[in-house]
């Protein structure tokens, strides 16, 4: 069976929020994009790890979930027909000269590019799993790493175990759905926002959830159906009931095979140019959480506009000899055919 060959502009590796609105910036200028994601679906940490929780610095939108940022992303970017490649991770890379480069993924794609772009947050991440015996025995079933829907949480006896924003987010959106609420913690500190923090306690003093001090040992339970969890806390070992679990431990970022590519790293990062966003090699950009440069915010607005000035770079890459004229959406009659909006 021959491997598929596809021949393109620019692929991008990372299809979460920056790499989505780099197709879109990368479009206006008439260079067609393949994105490679190891996820299942647009969107990245966003669609995989907090779907339904609220983001409120996106410009325009006081409230925006992050699966309705991505439905958005991939509407505006809809006119410009890129391709994805879901599942796959790109495993090599080999310049081609003047050409640019051949991608191969580790499903046997590959990629014929001018231009490669690095949009994939902190590499690939997965979940810190928290050191409790037989924990592995109700994962995906009654223990969960991440909140897909809310609804899936309702009327459960569900414990949040973790300190930071997320446990503490997940406990303040979960409590009105759970029929019990508990949330645990090794010491009384917590490393989320003050304000979630103050709105915990303050729903632990009308009773409507409960903070343990402690941490979890083991877990009671049969057929990856969870019954309780075992604490020991400052006051001796307990037992609360749960049906539901749902530990915040952080995540392991892995940089993955382009450690491997020759690029300069940073302490796993990518550093950058400010003009450009290109990487110590000619032709490969990277933008988002995946790159350093002095001042750098990780910030989805910061990441839009670092593919804004990555693509007209990116432009000048692939087409040295075209005179490139800037135009604005709002004024350009060409763009906005482009966008089919007139």
């Amino acid at each position: 069976m021959t491997e598929p060959l596809f021949e393109t502009d620019v692929v991008i590796i990372g299809a979460g929020p920056v790499g989505l609105f780099a197709v879109f910036e990368l479009g206006l200028l008439d260079l067609k994009c393949h994105l490679v994601d190891i996820l299942d679906r647009p969107g990245g940490q966003c669609a995989e790890l907090y779907p339904e929780k609220p983001i409120y610095d996106i410009p325009g939108w006081p409230e925006i979930s992050a699966q309705g940022l991505v439905d958005k992303l991939m509407e505006q970017i809809a006119p410009f027909n890129p391709e994805f490649h879901f599942g796959e991770m790109v495993t090599e890379l080999e310049r081609l000269g003047e050409e640019g480069f051949r991608v191969r993924t580790d499903a046997g794609t590959t990629f014929k590019c001018k231009v490669l772009v690095i949009a994939a947050g902190g590499g690939s991440f997965q979940p810190k799993r928290p050191p409790i015996p037989g924990i592995e025995e109700y994962e995906g079933t009654s223990v969960f790493y991440s909140v897909r829907r809310m609804e899936d949480f309702r009327d459960h006896e569900l414990l949040v175990v973790g300190g930071g924003d997320s446990a503490l987010d997940w406990t303040l959106n979960l409590q009105p759905l759970a029929k019990s609420m508990t949330l645990v913690h090794r010491r009384p500190e917590f490393r989320a926002a003050p304000d979630s923090v103050n709105k915990m306690f303050a729903l632990q003093e009308k009773n409507e959830l409960v903070f343990q001090q402690g941490q979890v040992t083991g877990l009671k339970g049969s057929n990856g159906q969870l019954e309780a969890a075992t604490l020991k806390t400052p006051e001796g070992e307990i037992e609360i009931p749960c049906t539901r679990m749902l530990p915040f431990f952080g995540l392991t970022m892995k940089l993955g095979p382009v450690a491997e590519w020759g690029l300069n790293l940073d302490e796993n990062l990518i550093p950058v140019d400010t003009a450009k966003f290109q990487s110590s090699e000619p032709g490969i950009f990277a933008i988002g959480d995946i790159n350093t440069y002095p001042g750098k915010l990780k910030l989805i607005l910061s990441g839009f506009h670092e593919a804004a000035l990555m693509a007209q770079a990116a432009k000048h890459h692939v087409a040295p000899n075209e005179r490139i004229v800037f135009q604005y959406t709002t004024s350009s009659s060409k763009l906005q055919k482009k966008l089919g909006v007139i």
